[in-house]
């Protein structure tokens, strides 16, 4: 039983458990593990899985309305609450704690200088000034969107800007030009010649859904942006994706 994960879910005030191989479960709950007897220890229900002891059918149909036995499998996989040691928990947080970091790192900058901050110093700040706990049920990417918020009432930090190209009919070049111009950062180039206004342009990524129906609008569909960076870090001198 060493290696048994498991998986428990608590319905009609009964205890219902299944046993599953260890990591499987979040590959089956993330999608990319499709073959049920791949996650299951043994396709069964238990009331206690360290006993070995079934769960009776008669408190199957009276929490899910079936005794079919895969079927309470697959709703215990899905909303069921996974059990793990308190290293292997520990363990977790640590890795998700760097992947939160990391992320970090990657996207955001110090505005001053346009480039990034060392992850162990974001890792140090999320540790001893927010004191930030790990979510379990909520991805890495998700908690760094909050790790940042947090972050920008202790230090100077901002997404790194995402650098876009800009194709639209000339007759709405100029109009367009005007009605984006406080959406963005900086512009690196643009051209007027021709049949086509072009231009490329820093913006903080989260203008970018405005200005894409902007564009749209503004252009009747006949005007595209395009994504060349999405995070513009200063590294050196010289920008790089």
């Amino acid at each position: 039983m060493t290696n048994v994960a498991v998986v428990r879910l608590k319905r009609k005030g009964k205890r219902f458990e299944v046993a599953c191989y260890k990591n499987k479960v979040v590959s089956w709950r993330s999608g990319s593990e499709k073959d049920l007897d791949e996650v299951l220890q043994v396709e069964n229900v238990f009331s206690n899985v360290s006993k070995g002891i079934v769960a009776n059918k008669k408190d199957l149909v009276a929490a899910f309305g079936t005794e079919d036995v895969q079927k309470v499998i697959l709703v215990i996989l899905e909303k069921g609450e996974l059990q793990v040691s308190e290293k292997e928990r520990q363990h977790h947080s640590d890795k998700t704690y760097q992947e939160i970091a990391s992320i970090i790192a990657d996207k955001c900058v110090d505005p001053k200088t346009q480039r990034p901050y060392p992850v162990t110093m974001i890792e140090r700040v999320m540790r001893e000034t927010l004191h930030y706990t790990v979510l379990p049920n909520r991805s890495a990417k998700q908690q760094a969107l909050d790790v940042v918020k947090q972050l920008k009432e202790h230090m100077e930090i901002q997404r790194a800007l995402m650098r876009i190209n800009l194709t639209a009919p000339s007759k709405s070049g100029k109009q367009l030009k005007e009605s984006m111009s406080s959406l963005i950062t900086e512009y690196e180039n643009e051209n007027f010649s021709g049949r086509f206004y072009e231009a490329t342009f820093l913006i903080d990524p989260g203008r970018f859904r405005e200005i894409d129906e902007l564009v749209k609008q503004a252009t009747k569909g006949q005007g595209s942006i395009e994504i060349v960076n999405i995070a513009v870090i200063q590294e050196a001198q010289e920008r790089l994706e």
